[in-house]
């Protein structure tokens, strides 16, 4: 398939070649044929994209604002390089598709091969997209018009919000491509409309669409006009469309407004509000969050679960039913809207005209291209090179932000040799493994696997996929390198223990690793160094300030993530299970008490391990502290003698003849270590980093403290 990315880093955007998405669970597969460019937020981000970084700084404070903690938190160069990561992630455009259904996945049997849909996919030729962002078209609606049913049904959304009645009237701020089917929508529903705008062309749009019109750029008044239009009495409502910094659009809503009138605001403007203005008249001002109901909800949007009708009546899907209809019914004319079209092909030209046409609305890109074409489920990103077999030939799964960031630089510095790269969707293999010398991206994860010219495997996917793809990975005689958790299950993790014991029978005997990284940094390596000739038990206190994670996001989905225990804290499971050197004999565990006003408890919690030797330690995993706190903190206490090492940058050492510290310029947690000892034993035929009793052990304990934390 063949997609459009905007480069956030230099700017410029480009359509690159990627394998080819799956039909997954509640998704629907669709050929392109149509797009709509949305001329207002495509051409914020293509100018975002081609900003120097102070411009980037000045456009979003709130994102200086968390940069600057981590500064304090991880050192400067840490916070560079992960601000320079995130922005040498190019960004998929668009959100208004049009095609055809090429396949479904289970559970949006609703569609079928051959519809013809709207969907709020990118700019590709095809996407894969959630059951419940699709919607019919019908038969006499055409793909160029069903094009602009996505950036309608925000316009629309606004107008629920506000909620007019007939007769009423209505100004409309700022119109845009959404400003003027706002128009027509407000007028379909008998409403009298002031169009307010600095673009006369648009205006005269307006106009034909039955809208009243206000030009500020040629000196006319925006409230005096409103009062005037409202027959001095004030606008019953003010939708808010346009885009801008200044706070007037807002300000001028309050004044033309009558007592108790409502103010949507749809577009971006500033929002320093006056008291006064809205104290006098009392009235209601509301942010309309973009398609209606559903959006951001993983449960609607990723899982496909729909609200009930009969409480929820408009959702993002009904809307975009909505809007169809109306198409259908003559009630909304896109036509003198579309101002370009281009090829897919051309689609760079279009983005020229975006940035240097500020009057250009409906922007169409065409997609020609034969639909068998598109479906290669693997790409070639590099020239195949000449692989050493008896070394590792590495093909990685997954290539999310943990993958791209940390561990395949990690793997490339260690000396890995890259052949191919699976992800679900396609692009996200591509970007990154062109970048580092991958051979090819795929969509085809399991033909990856079976690759005999592959001999280990990398899984770095959603937690409750680990467990699957490692058998897999095992099955075929691959060593395998997980990011944790290891299984999510008790279950799970049987079923990888029986794989593994029946591998390691074989003459491949492949090697099993989990990236607990901690234990490989250069400051954890010193303290094992110091406490190893310790035979006295010793006493851990571990600190984590996990911060917190929506109570909807997928890491605490007991069964996708298996919640943050399992997912995260057993890192430091692991650390304290290295550090005491034996075997852990008894577990306690003690979370935050159920209450009304958290959402989630399991991860505020109290973990104290016991050891063979008498050891003992407690782990504070706290997703309840201030970012502006140092993340993790490790503390040993034995012998009269203290280490303390904060937030794997700074160690301390308190009794210790000889050492007193060891600090680093940079945070490192160990990953590159970690990577680079596991590549090294397969290379070497060495034993693996860590021996695979202690990885199944430490995986049984971290499910064995989340149930318990489960029952309390």
């Amino acid at each position: 398939m063949k997609q459009i990315l905007q480069d956030m880093a230099k700017g410029g955007s480009a359509i690159v070649d990627a394998p080819a998405p799956q039909a997954t669970k509640n998704h629907v597969l669709i050929n392109t044929t149509t797009t709509l460019i949305s001329a207002g937020t495509e051409r914020m981000l293509v100018d975002f994209g081609k900003a120097n970084l102070l411009d980037k700084a000045r456009s979003q404070p709130d994102k200086v604002k968390m940069v600057l903690e981590k500064v304090q938190t991880d050192g400067l160069m840490t916070t560079v390089d992960a601000v320079k990561s995130k922005l040498a992630q190019p960004l998929p455009l668009g959100y208004c598709n049009v095609g055809v259904v090429e396949s479904v996945g289970k559970g949006a049997e609703s569609f079928k091969q051959g519809d013809r849909v709207v969907s709020n996919g990118p700019h590709a030729d095809v996407v894969r997209v959630s059951k419940n962002l699709v919607a019919k078209i019908p038969e006499n609606v055409s793909d160029e018009e069903a094009s602009f049913t996505v950036v309608a049904s925000i316009g629309l959304q606004g107008i629920r919000l506000a909620n007019p009645t007939m007769g009423e009237c209505f100004a409309v701020t700022g119109v845009g491509l959404i400003g003027l089917l706002t128009v027509q929508m407000l007028r379909a529903q008998g409403c009298r409309v002031l169009a307010i705008d600095f673009d006369q062309a648009k205006l005269d749009l307006a106009k034909q669409f039955g809208a009243e019109t206000c030009n500020p750029g040629k000196g006319e008044d925006p409230v005096a006009a409103g009062m005037a239009f409202s027959r001095g009495v004030g606008v019953d409502g003010v939708i808010i469309t346009a885009s801008s910094k200044s706070n007037a659009p807002v300000t001028q809503a309050a004044r033309m407004s009558r007592k108790r009138g409502r103010i949507i605001l749809v577009g971006v403007t500033g929002l320093e509000l006056s008291r006064a203005d809205f104290y006098e008249k009392e009235l209601t001002f509301q942010v309309s969050c973009s398609y209606g109901p559903g959006r951001y909800d993983p449960s609607y949007e990723e899982q496909g679960n729909d609200y009930p009708l009969a409480f929820v009546r408009w959702t993002e899907q009904r809307n975009f039913e909505a809007i169809l209809d109306m198409m259908a019914g003559g009630q909304l004319n896109v036509k003198p809207l579309i101002t370009h079209r281009f090829k897919f092909e051309n689609a760079s030209d279009a983005y020229e005209l975006l940035t240097t046409d500020k009057s250009a609305l409906g922007i169409l890109l065409q997609f020609e291209s034969e639909p068998n074409s598109r479906h290669e489920k693997t790409v070639k990103l590099n020239a195949i090179t000449n692989y050493k077999p008896n070394e590792p030939v590495v093909g990685f799964v997954g290539a999310g932000n943990y993958a791209s960031r940390m561990l395949i630089p990690a793997f490339k510095e260690a000396g890995a040799q890259f052949h191919s790269i699976a992800t679900s969707g396609g692009i996200n293999g591509v970007i990154h493994g062109e970048k580092v010398g991958f051979s090819e991206a795929t969509t085809d994860t399991q033909a990856m696997i079976d690759n005999p010219n592959i001999n280990t495997v990398a899984i770095v996917t959603r937690h409750n996929s680990h467990a699957y793809f490692v058998q897999e990975a095992l099955k075929a005689g691959k060593n395998v390198f997980v990011e944790k958790p290891l299984a999510i299950t008790h279950e799970e993790l049987a079923d990888v223990k029986a794989a593994y014991d029946d591998a390691i029978k074989t003459d491949k005997a492949p090697k099993l690793m989990v990236g607990f990284n901690r234990r490989f940094s250069p400051q954890v390596q010193k303290m094992k160094q110091l406490l190893e000739p310790i035979k006295e038990p010793k006493s851990f206190i571990m600190t984590m300030n996990a911060g917190s994670i929506p109570a909807d996001h997928w890491t605490q989905d007991i069964n996708v993530g298996g919640g943050r225990i399992i997912g995260e804290a057993c890192h430091f499971i692991d650390l304290m299970r290295y550090l005491a050197g034996c075997e852990i004999v008894s577990v306690q565990a003690r979370r935050m008490g159920d209450t009304d006003t958290v959402d989630v408890t399991e991860d505020k919690a109290a973990i104290i391990l016991g050891f063979a030797d008498g050891s003992f330690g407690t782990i504070h995993y706290l997703a309840n502290g201030a970012a502006s706190f140092p993340k993790e903190r490790v503390e040993v206490f034995v012998e009269g003698k203290v280490l303390q090492l904060d937030n794997f940058v700074k160690l301390k050492a308190f009794g210790w003849k000889g050492f007193k510290k060891l600090n680093l310029w940079k945070q490192d947690k160990g990953q590159k270590n970690c990577c680079k000892l596991f590549l090294d034993s397969i290379k070497n035929g060495t034993v693996a980093p860590i021996d695979a009793n202690e990885i199944f052990e430490i995986a049984s304990i971290s499910i064995d403290i989340a149930e318990q934390l489960r029952k309390q």
